[in-house]
């Protein structure tokens, strides 16, 4: 699969989405033709994960997915201080860098170390959130999610799983009979608990059609409404999956969201047994705080981290056809600015390194959705140069484009329509009063009606960026951000 660690900030990314779905159809064309009994999935990355889900919904045939594990935090000593390190801290140090808060040696050693060995992207970023997803949707093991890719647990389970999958062949138990739009309600809590990516709206949306089980972007937000924010975890927090595993992992997490009744725990998994017969031996999590007998990552439901959900789903004139917004509550519940309009992520940067964005700003990054990326790039190196420069907390960032798990600020993806498509995104101008408001789920510019009718009038929709091949291919059938991205519709 794509590694969005290399291609973020390229071309490459175009790539990266679209991969999702030729994962899938490549799972679904191998199997079928070669008539396998069943599948052993070991994905590691974003978009492989719910690709391979994706694949068992359609062939319906015993399976069961690995996760290839999360990495291990790097480590550098930066100023006389020792700094725990990740894939964001090297994006983030070009920003600090920008604006003078390190120097260039040490963005070198941050670049250098962040890495030290092999899995997944650590904080709870796309990887680890899909994991977590799916372990809980009852398609892993209890704490494959969770285990790192080089410890020796994980090669453990590795071992372990063709006994997994030969119990599942004997008992015919299969996919279809283990998934259910619960299953899914459970994994969107154990998701918002977390603090986890926003791409998990597009791809659970995308893993229930190919089950044809109804989700949309409204159930999301009713389990936001209800749902806290615990999770003191990358990319908004300070701990990284290691840490979460050292304390219980998702097991443990899962566990008492079923004691809190937030989960139900009678979920058919692939262990042929419940969700709660998989955890109810787990241990417990310890009392949250810093002593001896605590934990400091997940905090009590009387003192969240937020008290509603992180994901936040928004319309209004700007995104009639809906938006998602990553809004951990520490840039506050709305945003009201000025629009700084860019018509690519590199124009962006290039703003941000002339001095012309600016504090208050609500930048607006368009022709990056599904078929203008095209493949709805993330704007992972937008948000990190921000928040290396200091100017995070201070500005609002709008896309029709995605935004990876480690990806945190007051920011906003998905936007539909798209821009290429005629979206009102399309017609917003620099100097644009924009106010996003998650309470009232809208963002809106103060535009009126008649004036957006002249707007969209005068406007040209560009070319697309793609006349052959895959990205073509995937231009022509792609749904909406609203619709999962699907491509078999």
């Amino acid at each position: 699969g794509v590694s969005d660690g290399i291609s973020m900030g390229t071309d490459g990314m175009s790539y990266s989405l679209q991969s999702r779905d030729i994962i899938a159809d490549s799972f679904e064309t191998i199997m079928g033709a070669q008539w396998y009994d069943a599948m052993v999935a070991i994905p590691g990355c974003d978009k492989n994960m719910p690709a391979t889900v994706m694949a068992m919904a359609r062939l319906n045939r015993p399976s069961i997915m690995v996760y290839g594990g999360t990495i291990k935090a790097g480590c550098a000593v930066l100023d006389d201080k020792e700094e725990k390190l990740d894939v964001v801290s090297a994006f983030q140090s070009y920003g600090q860098a920008l604006s003078g808060a390190i120097t260039e040696d040490q963005r070198k050693t941050i670049i250098a170390k962040a890495c030290p060995g092999a899995g997944a992207c650590g904080g709870m970023y796309t990887a680890n959130t899909m994991a977590s997803f799916i372990e809980c949707m009852g398609l892993s093991l209890p704490f494959s999610s969770c285990t790192p890719a080089e410890d020796a647990d994980k090669k453990q389970e590795c071992l372990d799983i063709g006994k997994v999958i030969l119990n599942l062949l004997e008992k015919d138990l299969k996919p279809r009979d283990i998934v259910t739009r619960q299953s899914f309600i459970n994994a969107m809590v154990l998701t918002m608990i977390t603090g986890g990516s926003t791409n998990a709206v597009l791809h659970s949306i995308g893993m229930a059609r190919a089950f044809d089980i109804d989700l949309t972007i409204e159930d999301w937000q009713e389990i936001a409404d209800k749902t806290p924010f615990l999770c003191d975890l990358k990319p908004s927090g300070k701990y990284v999956m290691e840490d979460l595993h050292a304390i219980g992992g998702t097991p443990a997490l899962i566990k008492m969201l079923i004691e809190k009744e937030l989960i139900d725990g009678s979920q058919m998994t692939i262990t042929g047994k419940s969700l709660w017969e998989n955890v109810k031996d787990a241990p417990s999590l310890k009392p949250y705080g810093d002593g001896p007998d605590q934990q400091p990552i997940v905090k009590p439901f009387d003192a969240p981290i937020k008290e509603d959900g992180h994901i936040q789903i928004m319309r209004g004139n700007f995104a009639p056809g809906g938006s998602v917004g990553k809004i951990t509550g520490k840039q506050g519940t709305s945003f009201t600015g000025t629009a700084s309009v860019f018509d690519c992520e590199e124009d962006m940067l290039k703003g941000l390194e002339d001095g012309k964005i600016k504090s208050g700003d609500v930048i607006i990054i368009r022709y990056e959705g599904p078929k203008g990326g095209p493949g709805m790039p993330e704007m992972l190196t937008p948000t990190s140069a921000l928040a290396g420069a200091g100017m995070i907390n201070d500005v609002a960032l709008i896309t029709d484009g995605r935004f990876s798990g480690g990806s945190h600020g007051f920011i906003i993806g998905h936007v539909v329509p798209e821009a290429i498509e005629g979206g009102p995104i399309a017609f917003v101008k620099s100097g644009d009063k924009v106010t996003i408001d998650t309470k009232a789920h809208e963002i809106n510019m103060d535009v009126s009606d008649e004036e957006l009718a002249k707007r969209k009038a005068a406007w040209t929709a560009p070319a697309y960026k793609a006349s052959k091949g895959t990205l073509y291919k995937y231009i022509k059938n792609v749904k909406d951000a609203s619709h999962g991205c699907v491509t078999d519709e």
